[in-house]
């Protein structure tokens, strides 16, 4: 009877042990699929606070362009092209927001040259509050797009990294970066 008792302690505690790791293995199991989740989660509140800059961006610009309308009339096919793009909005894919962002860029260079075409505008107390405005609105969204990017790339690095690459499989893919525009890559011409 010892010996029966011995062997089936042995049994009870090889099972515990077995148990223990099972639970073990499930518990980080699922620890590490919440933590893709959240980190999609951060992803996707990251990629909203681009659509609030845009969007932002996009009031601001609306309003440069009345008062620079007050003062450059004839310059109206430019700044009607800024009004005319639309707000990329909700549901827009991050190709369409590069592509918003890379026109509304280039519409304000076109406000710029009208601004060094009429100095009086540059006086011109609303249309400096407006510039400053602009500005840090520019700022806004330069660290809304860094924070989605530190987000998909710690998201990217998660799923690349053993053991949790055996969780992400197939369920979780890597995500595409906000981009630089092309013309930002390049190295400024300093003309004097």
């Amino acid at each position: 009877m010892g010996e029966n008792a011995g062997l089936i302690i042995g049994i009870v505690v090889a099972v515990v042990v077995v148990l223990i790791i099972v639970i073990s293995i499930v518990g980080w199991y699922i620890s590490t699929l919440n933590n893709f989740r959240r980190m999609g989660v951060k992803i996707d509140e990251a990629n909203s606070g681009i659509d609030v800059a845009l969007t932002k961006r996009f009031d601001l610009l609306t309003k440069t362009i009345a008062t620079v309308k007050g003062y450059a009339k004839h310059e109206e096919e430019t700044l009607s092209k800024i009004i005319a793009m639309r707000n990329p909005g909700k549901g827009a894919t991050l190709q369409e927001k590069q592509e918003f962002a890379n026109a509304t860029t280039q519409a304000l260079k076109s406000v710029n040259l009208v601004v060094e075409q009429y100095p009086t505008l540059k006086a011109d107390n609303m249309f400096n509050n407006l510039q400053r405005s602009i500005s840090e609105v520019e700022e806004n969204l330069q660290a809304a797009r860094s924070n989605f990017n530190a987000n998909v790339s710690a998201f990217n690095k998660a799923i690349l990294q053993f053991p949790a690459s055996v969780v992400a499989g197939a369920r979780f893919t890597r995500k595409d970066y906000f981009e630089a525009e092309v013309a930002k890559t390049q190295d400024v011409a300093m003309d004097f």
